[in-house]
């Protein structure tokens, strides 16, 4: 299994394979910062090259997603796929997730504290950090970043590769649309458009996005 990413994330995500018994044959890929010795915590090799990634795929084509950024994360899983990889989830045993009608697909972290109920969806790639709640009937789109302590009422939708800032509150029956980046500590209390950097109690719109041009 090889876990994209050695930064901050990662550590996180590399707790959750601790908990689960399942340190084995782990590796660590970031080909972006430099280390010394290569390794992580002494344990675990950090690889810094597509040839030893493909190398390591042909005896276990399974990865995780070890970063943050709705963007980052496509392009990295996008990449992996591409040379034979297999995009797989990571879930706290310490989430707590309802029992009727969920739906998570592959590639989704789900870190500890976090409470889902029912009839919800989590498209590819998403990330549920440290202790958010997602009320019934949602459906979180693919890529979105969900930062530490957010809480999601019932009857939200929120689109593709947003970005939902810490502390925030998304109240019920609204509509975030795709590139949104809500802001730390605020609070939707209506439907936001595409391409959109909304922020403050209630969220106002501050400024228009680049529209994102990927095929997904």
């Amino acid at each position: 299994m090889i876990i994209i990413g050695a930064k901050g994330f990662a550590k996180e995500v590399l707790q959750i394979f601790y908990q689960k018994n399942e340190l084995d044959n782990l590796f660590f890929f970031d080909d972006v910062n430099s280390y010394e010795d290569k390794m992580l915590f002494n344990d675990f090799k950090i690889i810094q090259d597509f040839e030893t990634v493909k190398v390591i795929l042909k005896d276990n084509s399974d990865f995780v997603l070890g970063i943050g950024n709705p963007i980052n994360r496509y392009k990295l899983a996008t990449k992996f796929i591409n040379i034979g990889g297999i995009l797989c989830s990571t879930i706290s045993p310490f989430a707590n997730i309802g029992n009727y009608n969920n739906i998570i697909e592959q590639g989704v972290n789900i870190m500890a504290g976090t409470v889902i109920t029912n009839d919800i969806t989590i498209k590819e790639g998403v990330l549920l950090n440290l202790n958010c709640t997602i009320g019934h009937d949602c459906h979180i789109g693919k890529y979105v970043e969900v930062c530490p302590g957010v809480h999601i009422s019932g009857n939200v939708t929120i689109g593709n590769f947003s970005f939902i800032g810490t502390g925030a509150v998304i109240l019920p029956n609204t509509k975030i649309g795709e590139n949104v980046i809500i802001g730390a500590g605020s609070v939707v209390t209506k439907n936001i458009p595409d391409n959109i950097l909304a922020v403050g109690s209630p969220a106002i719109i501050k400024k228009e996005l680049k529209p994102l041009i990927l095929s997904i």
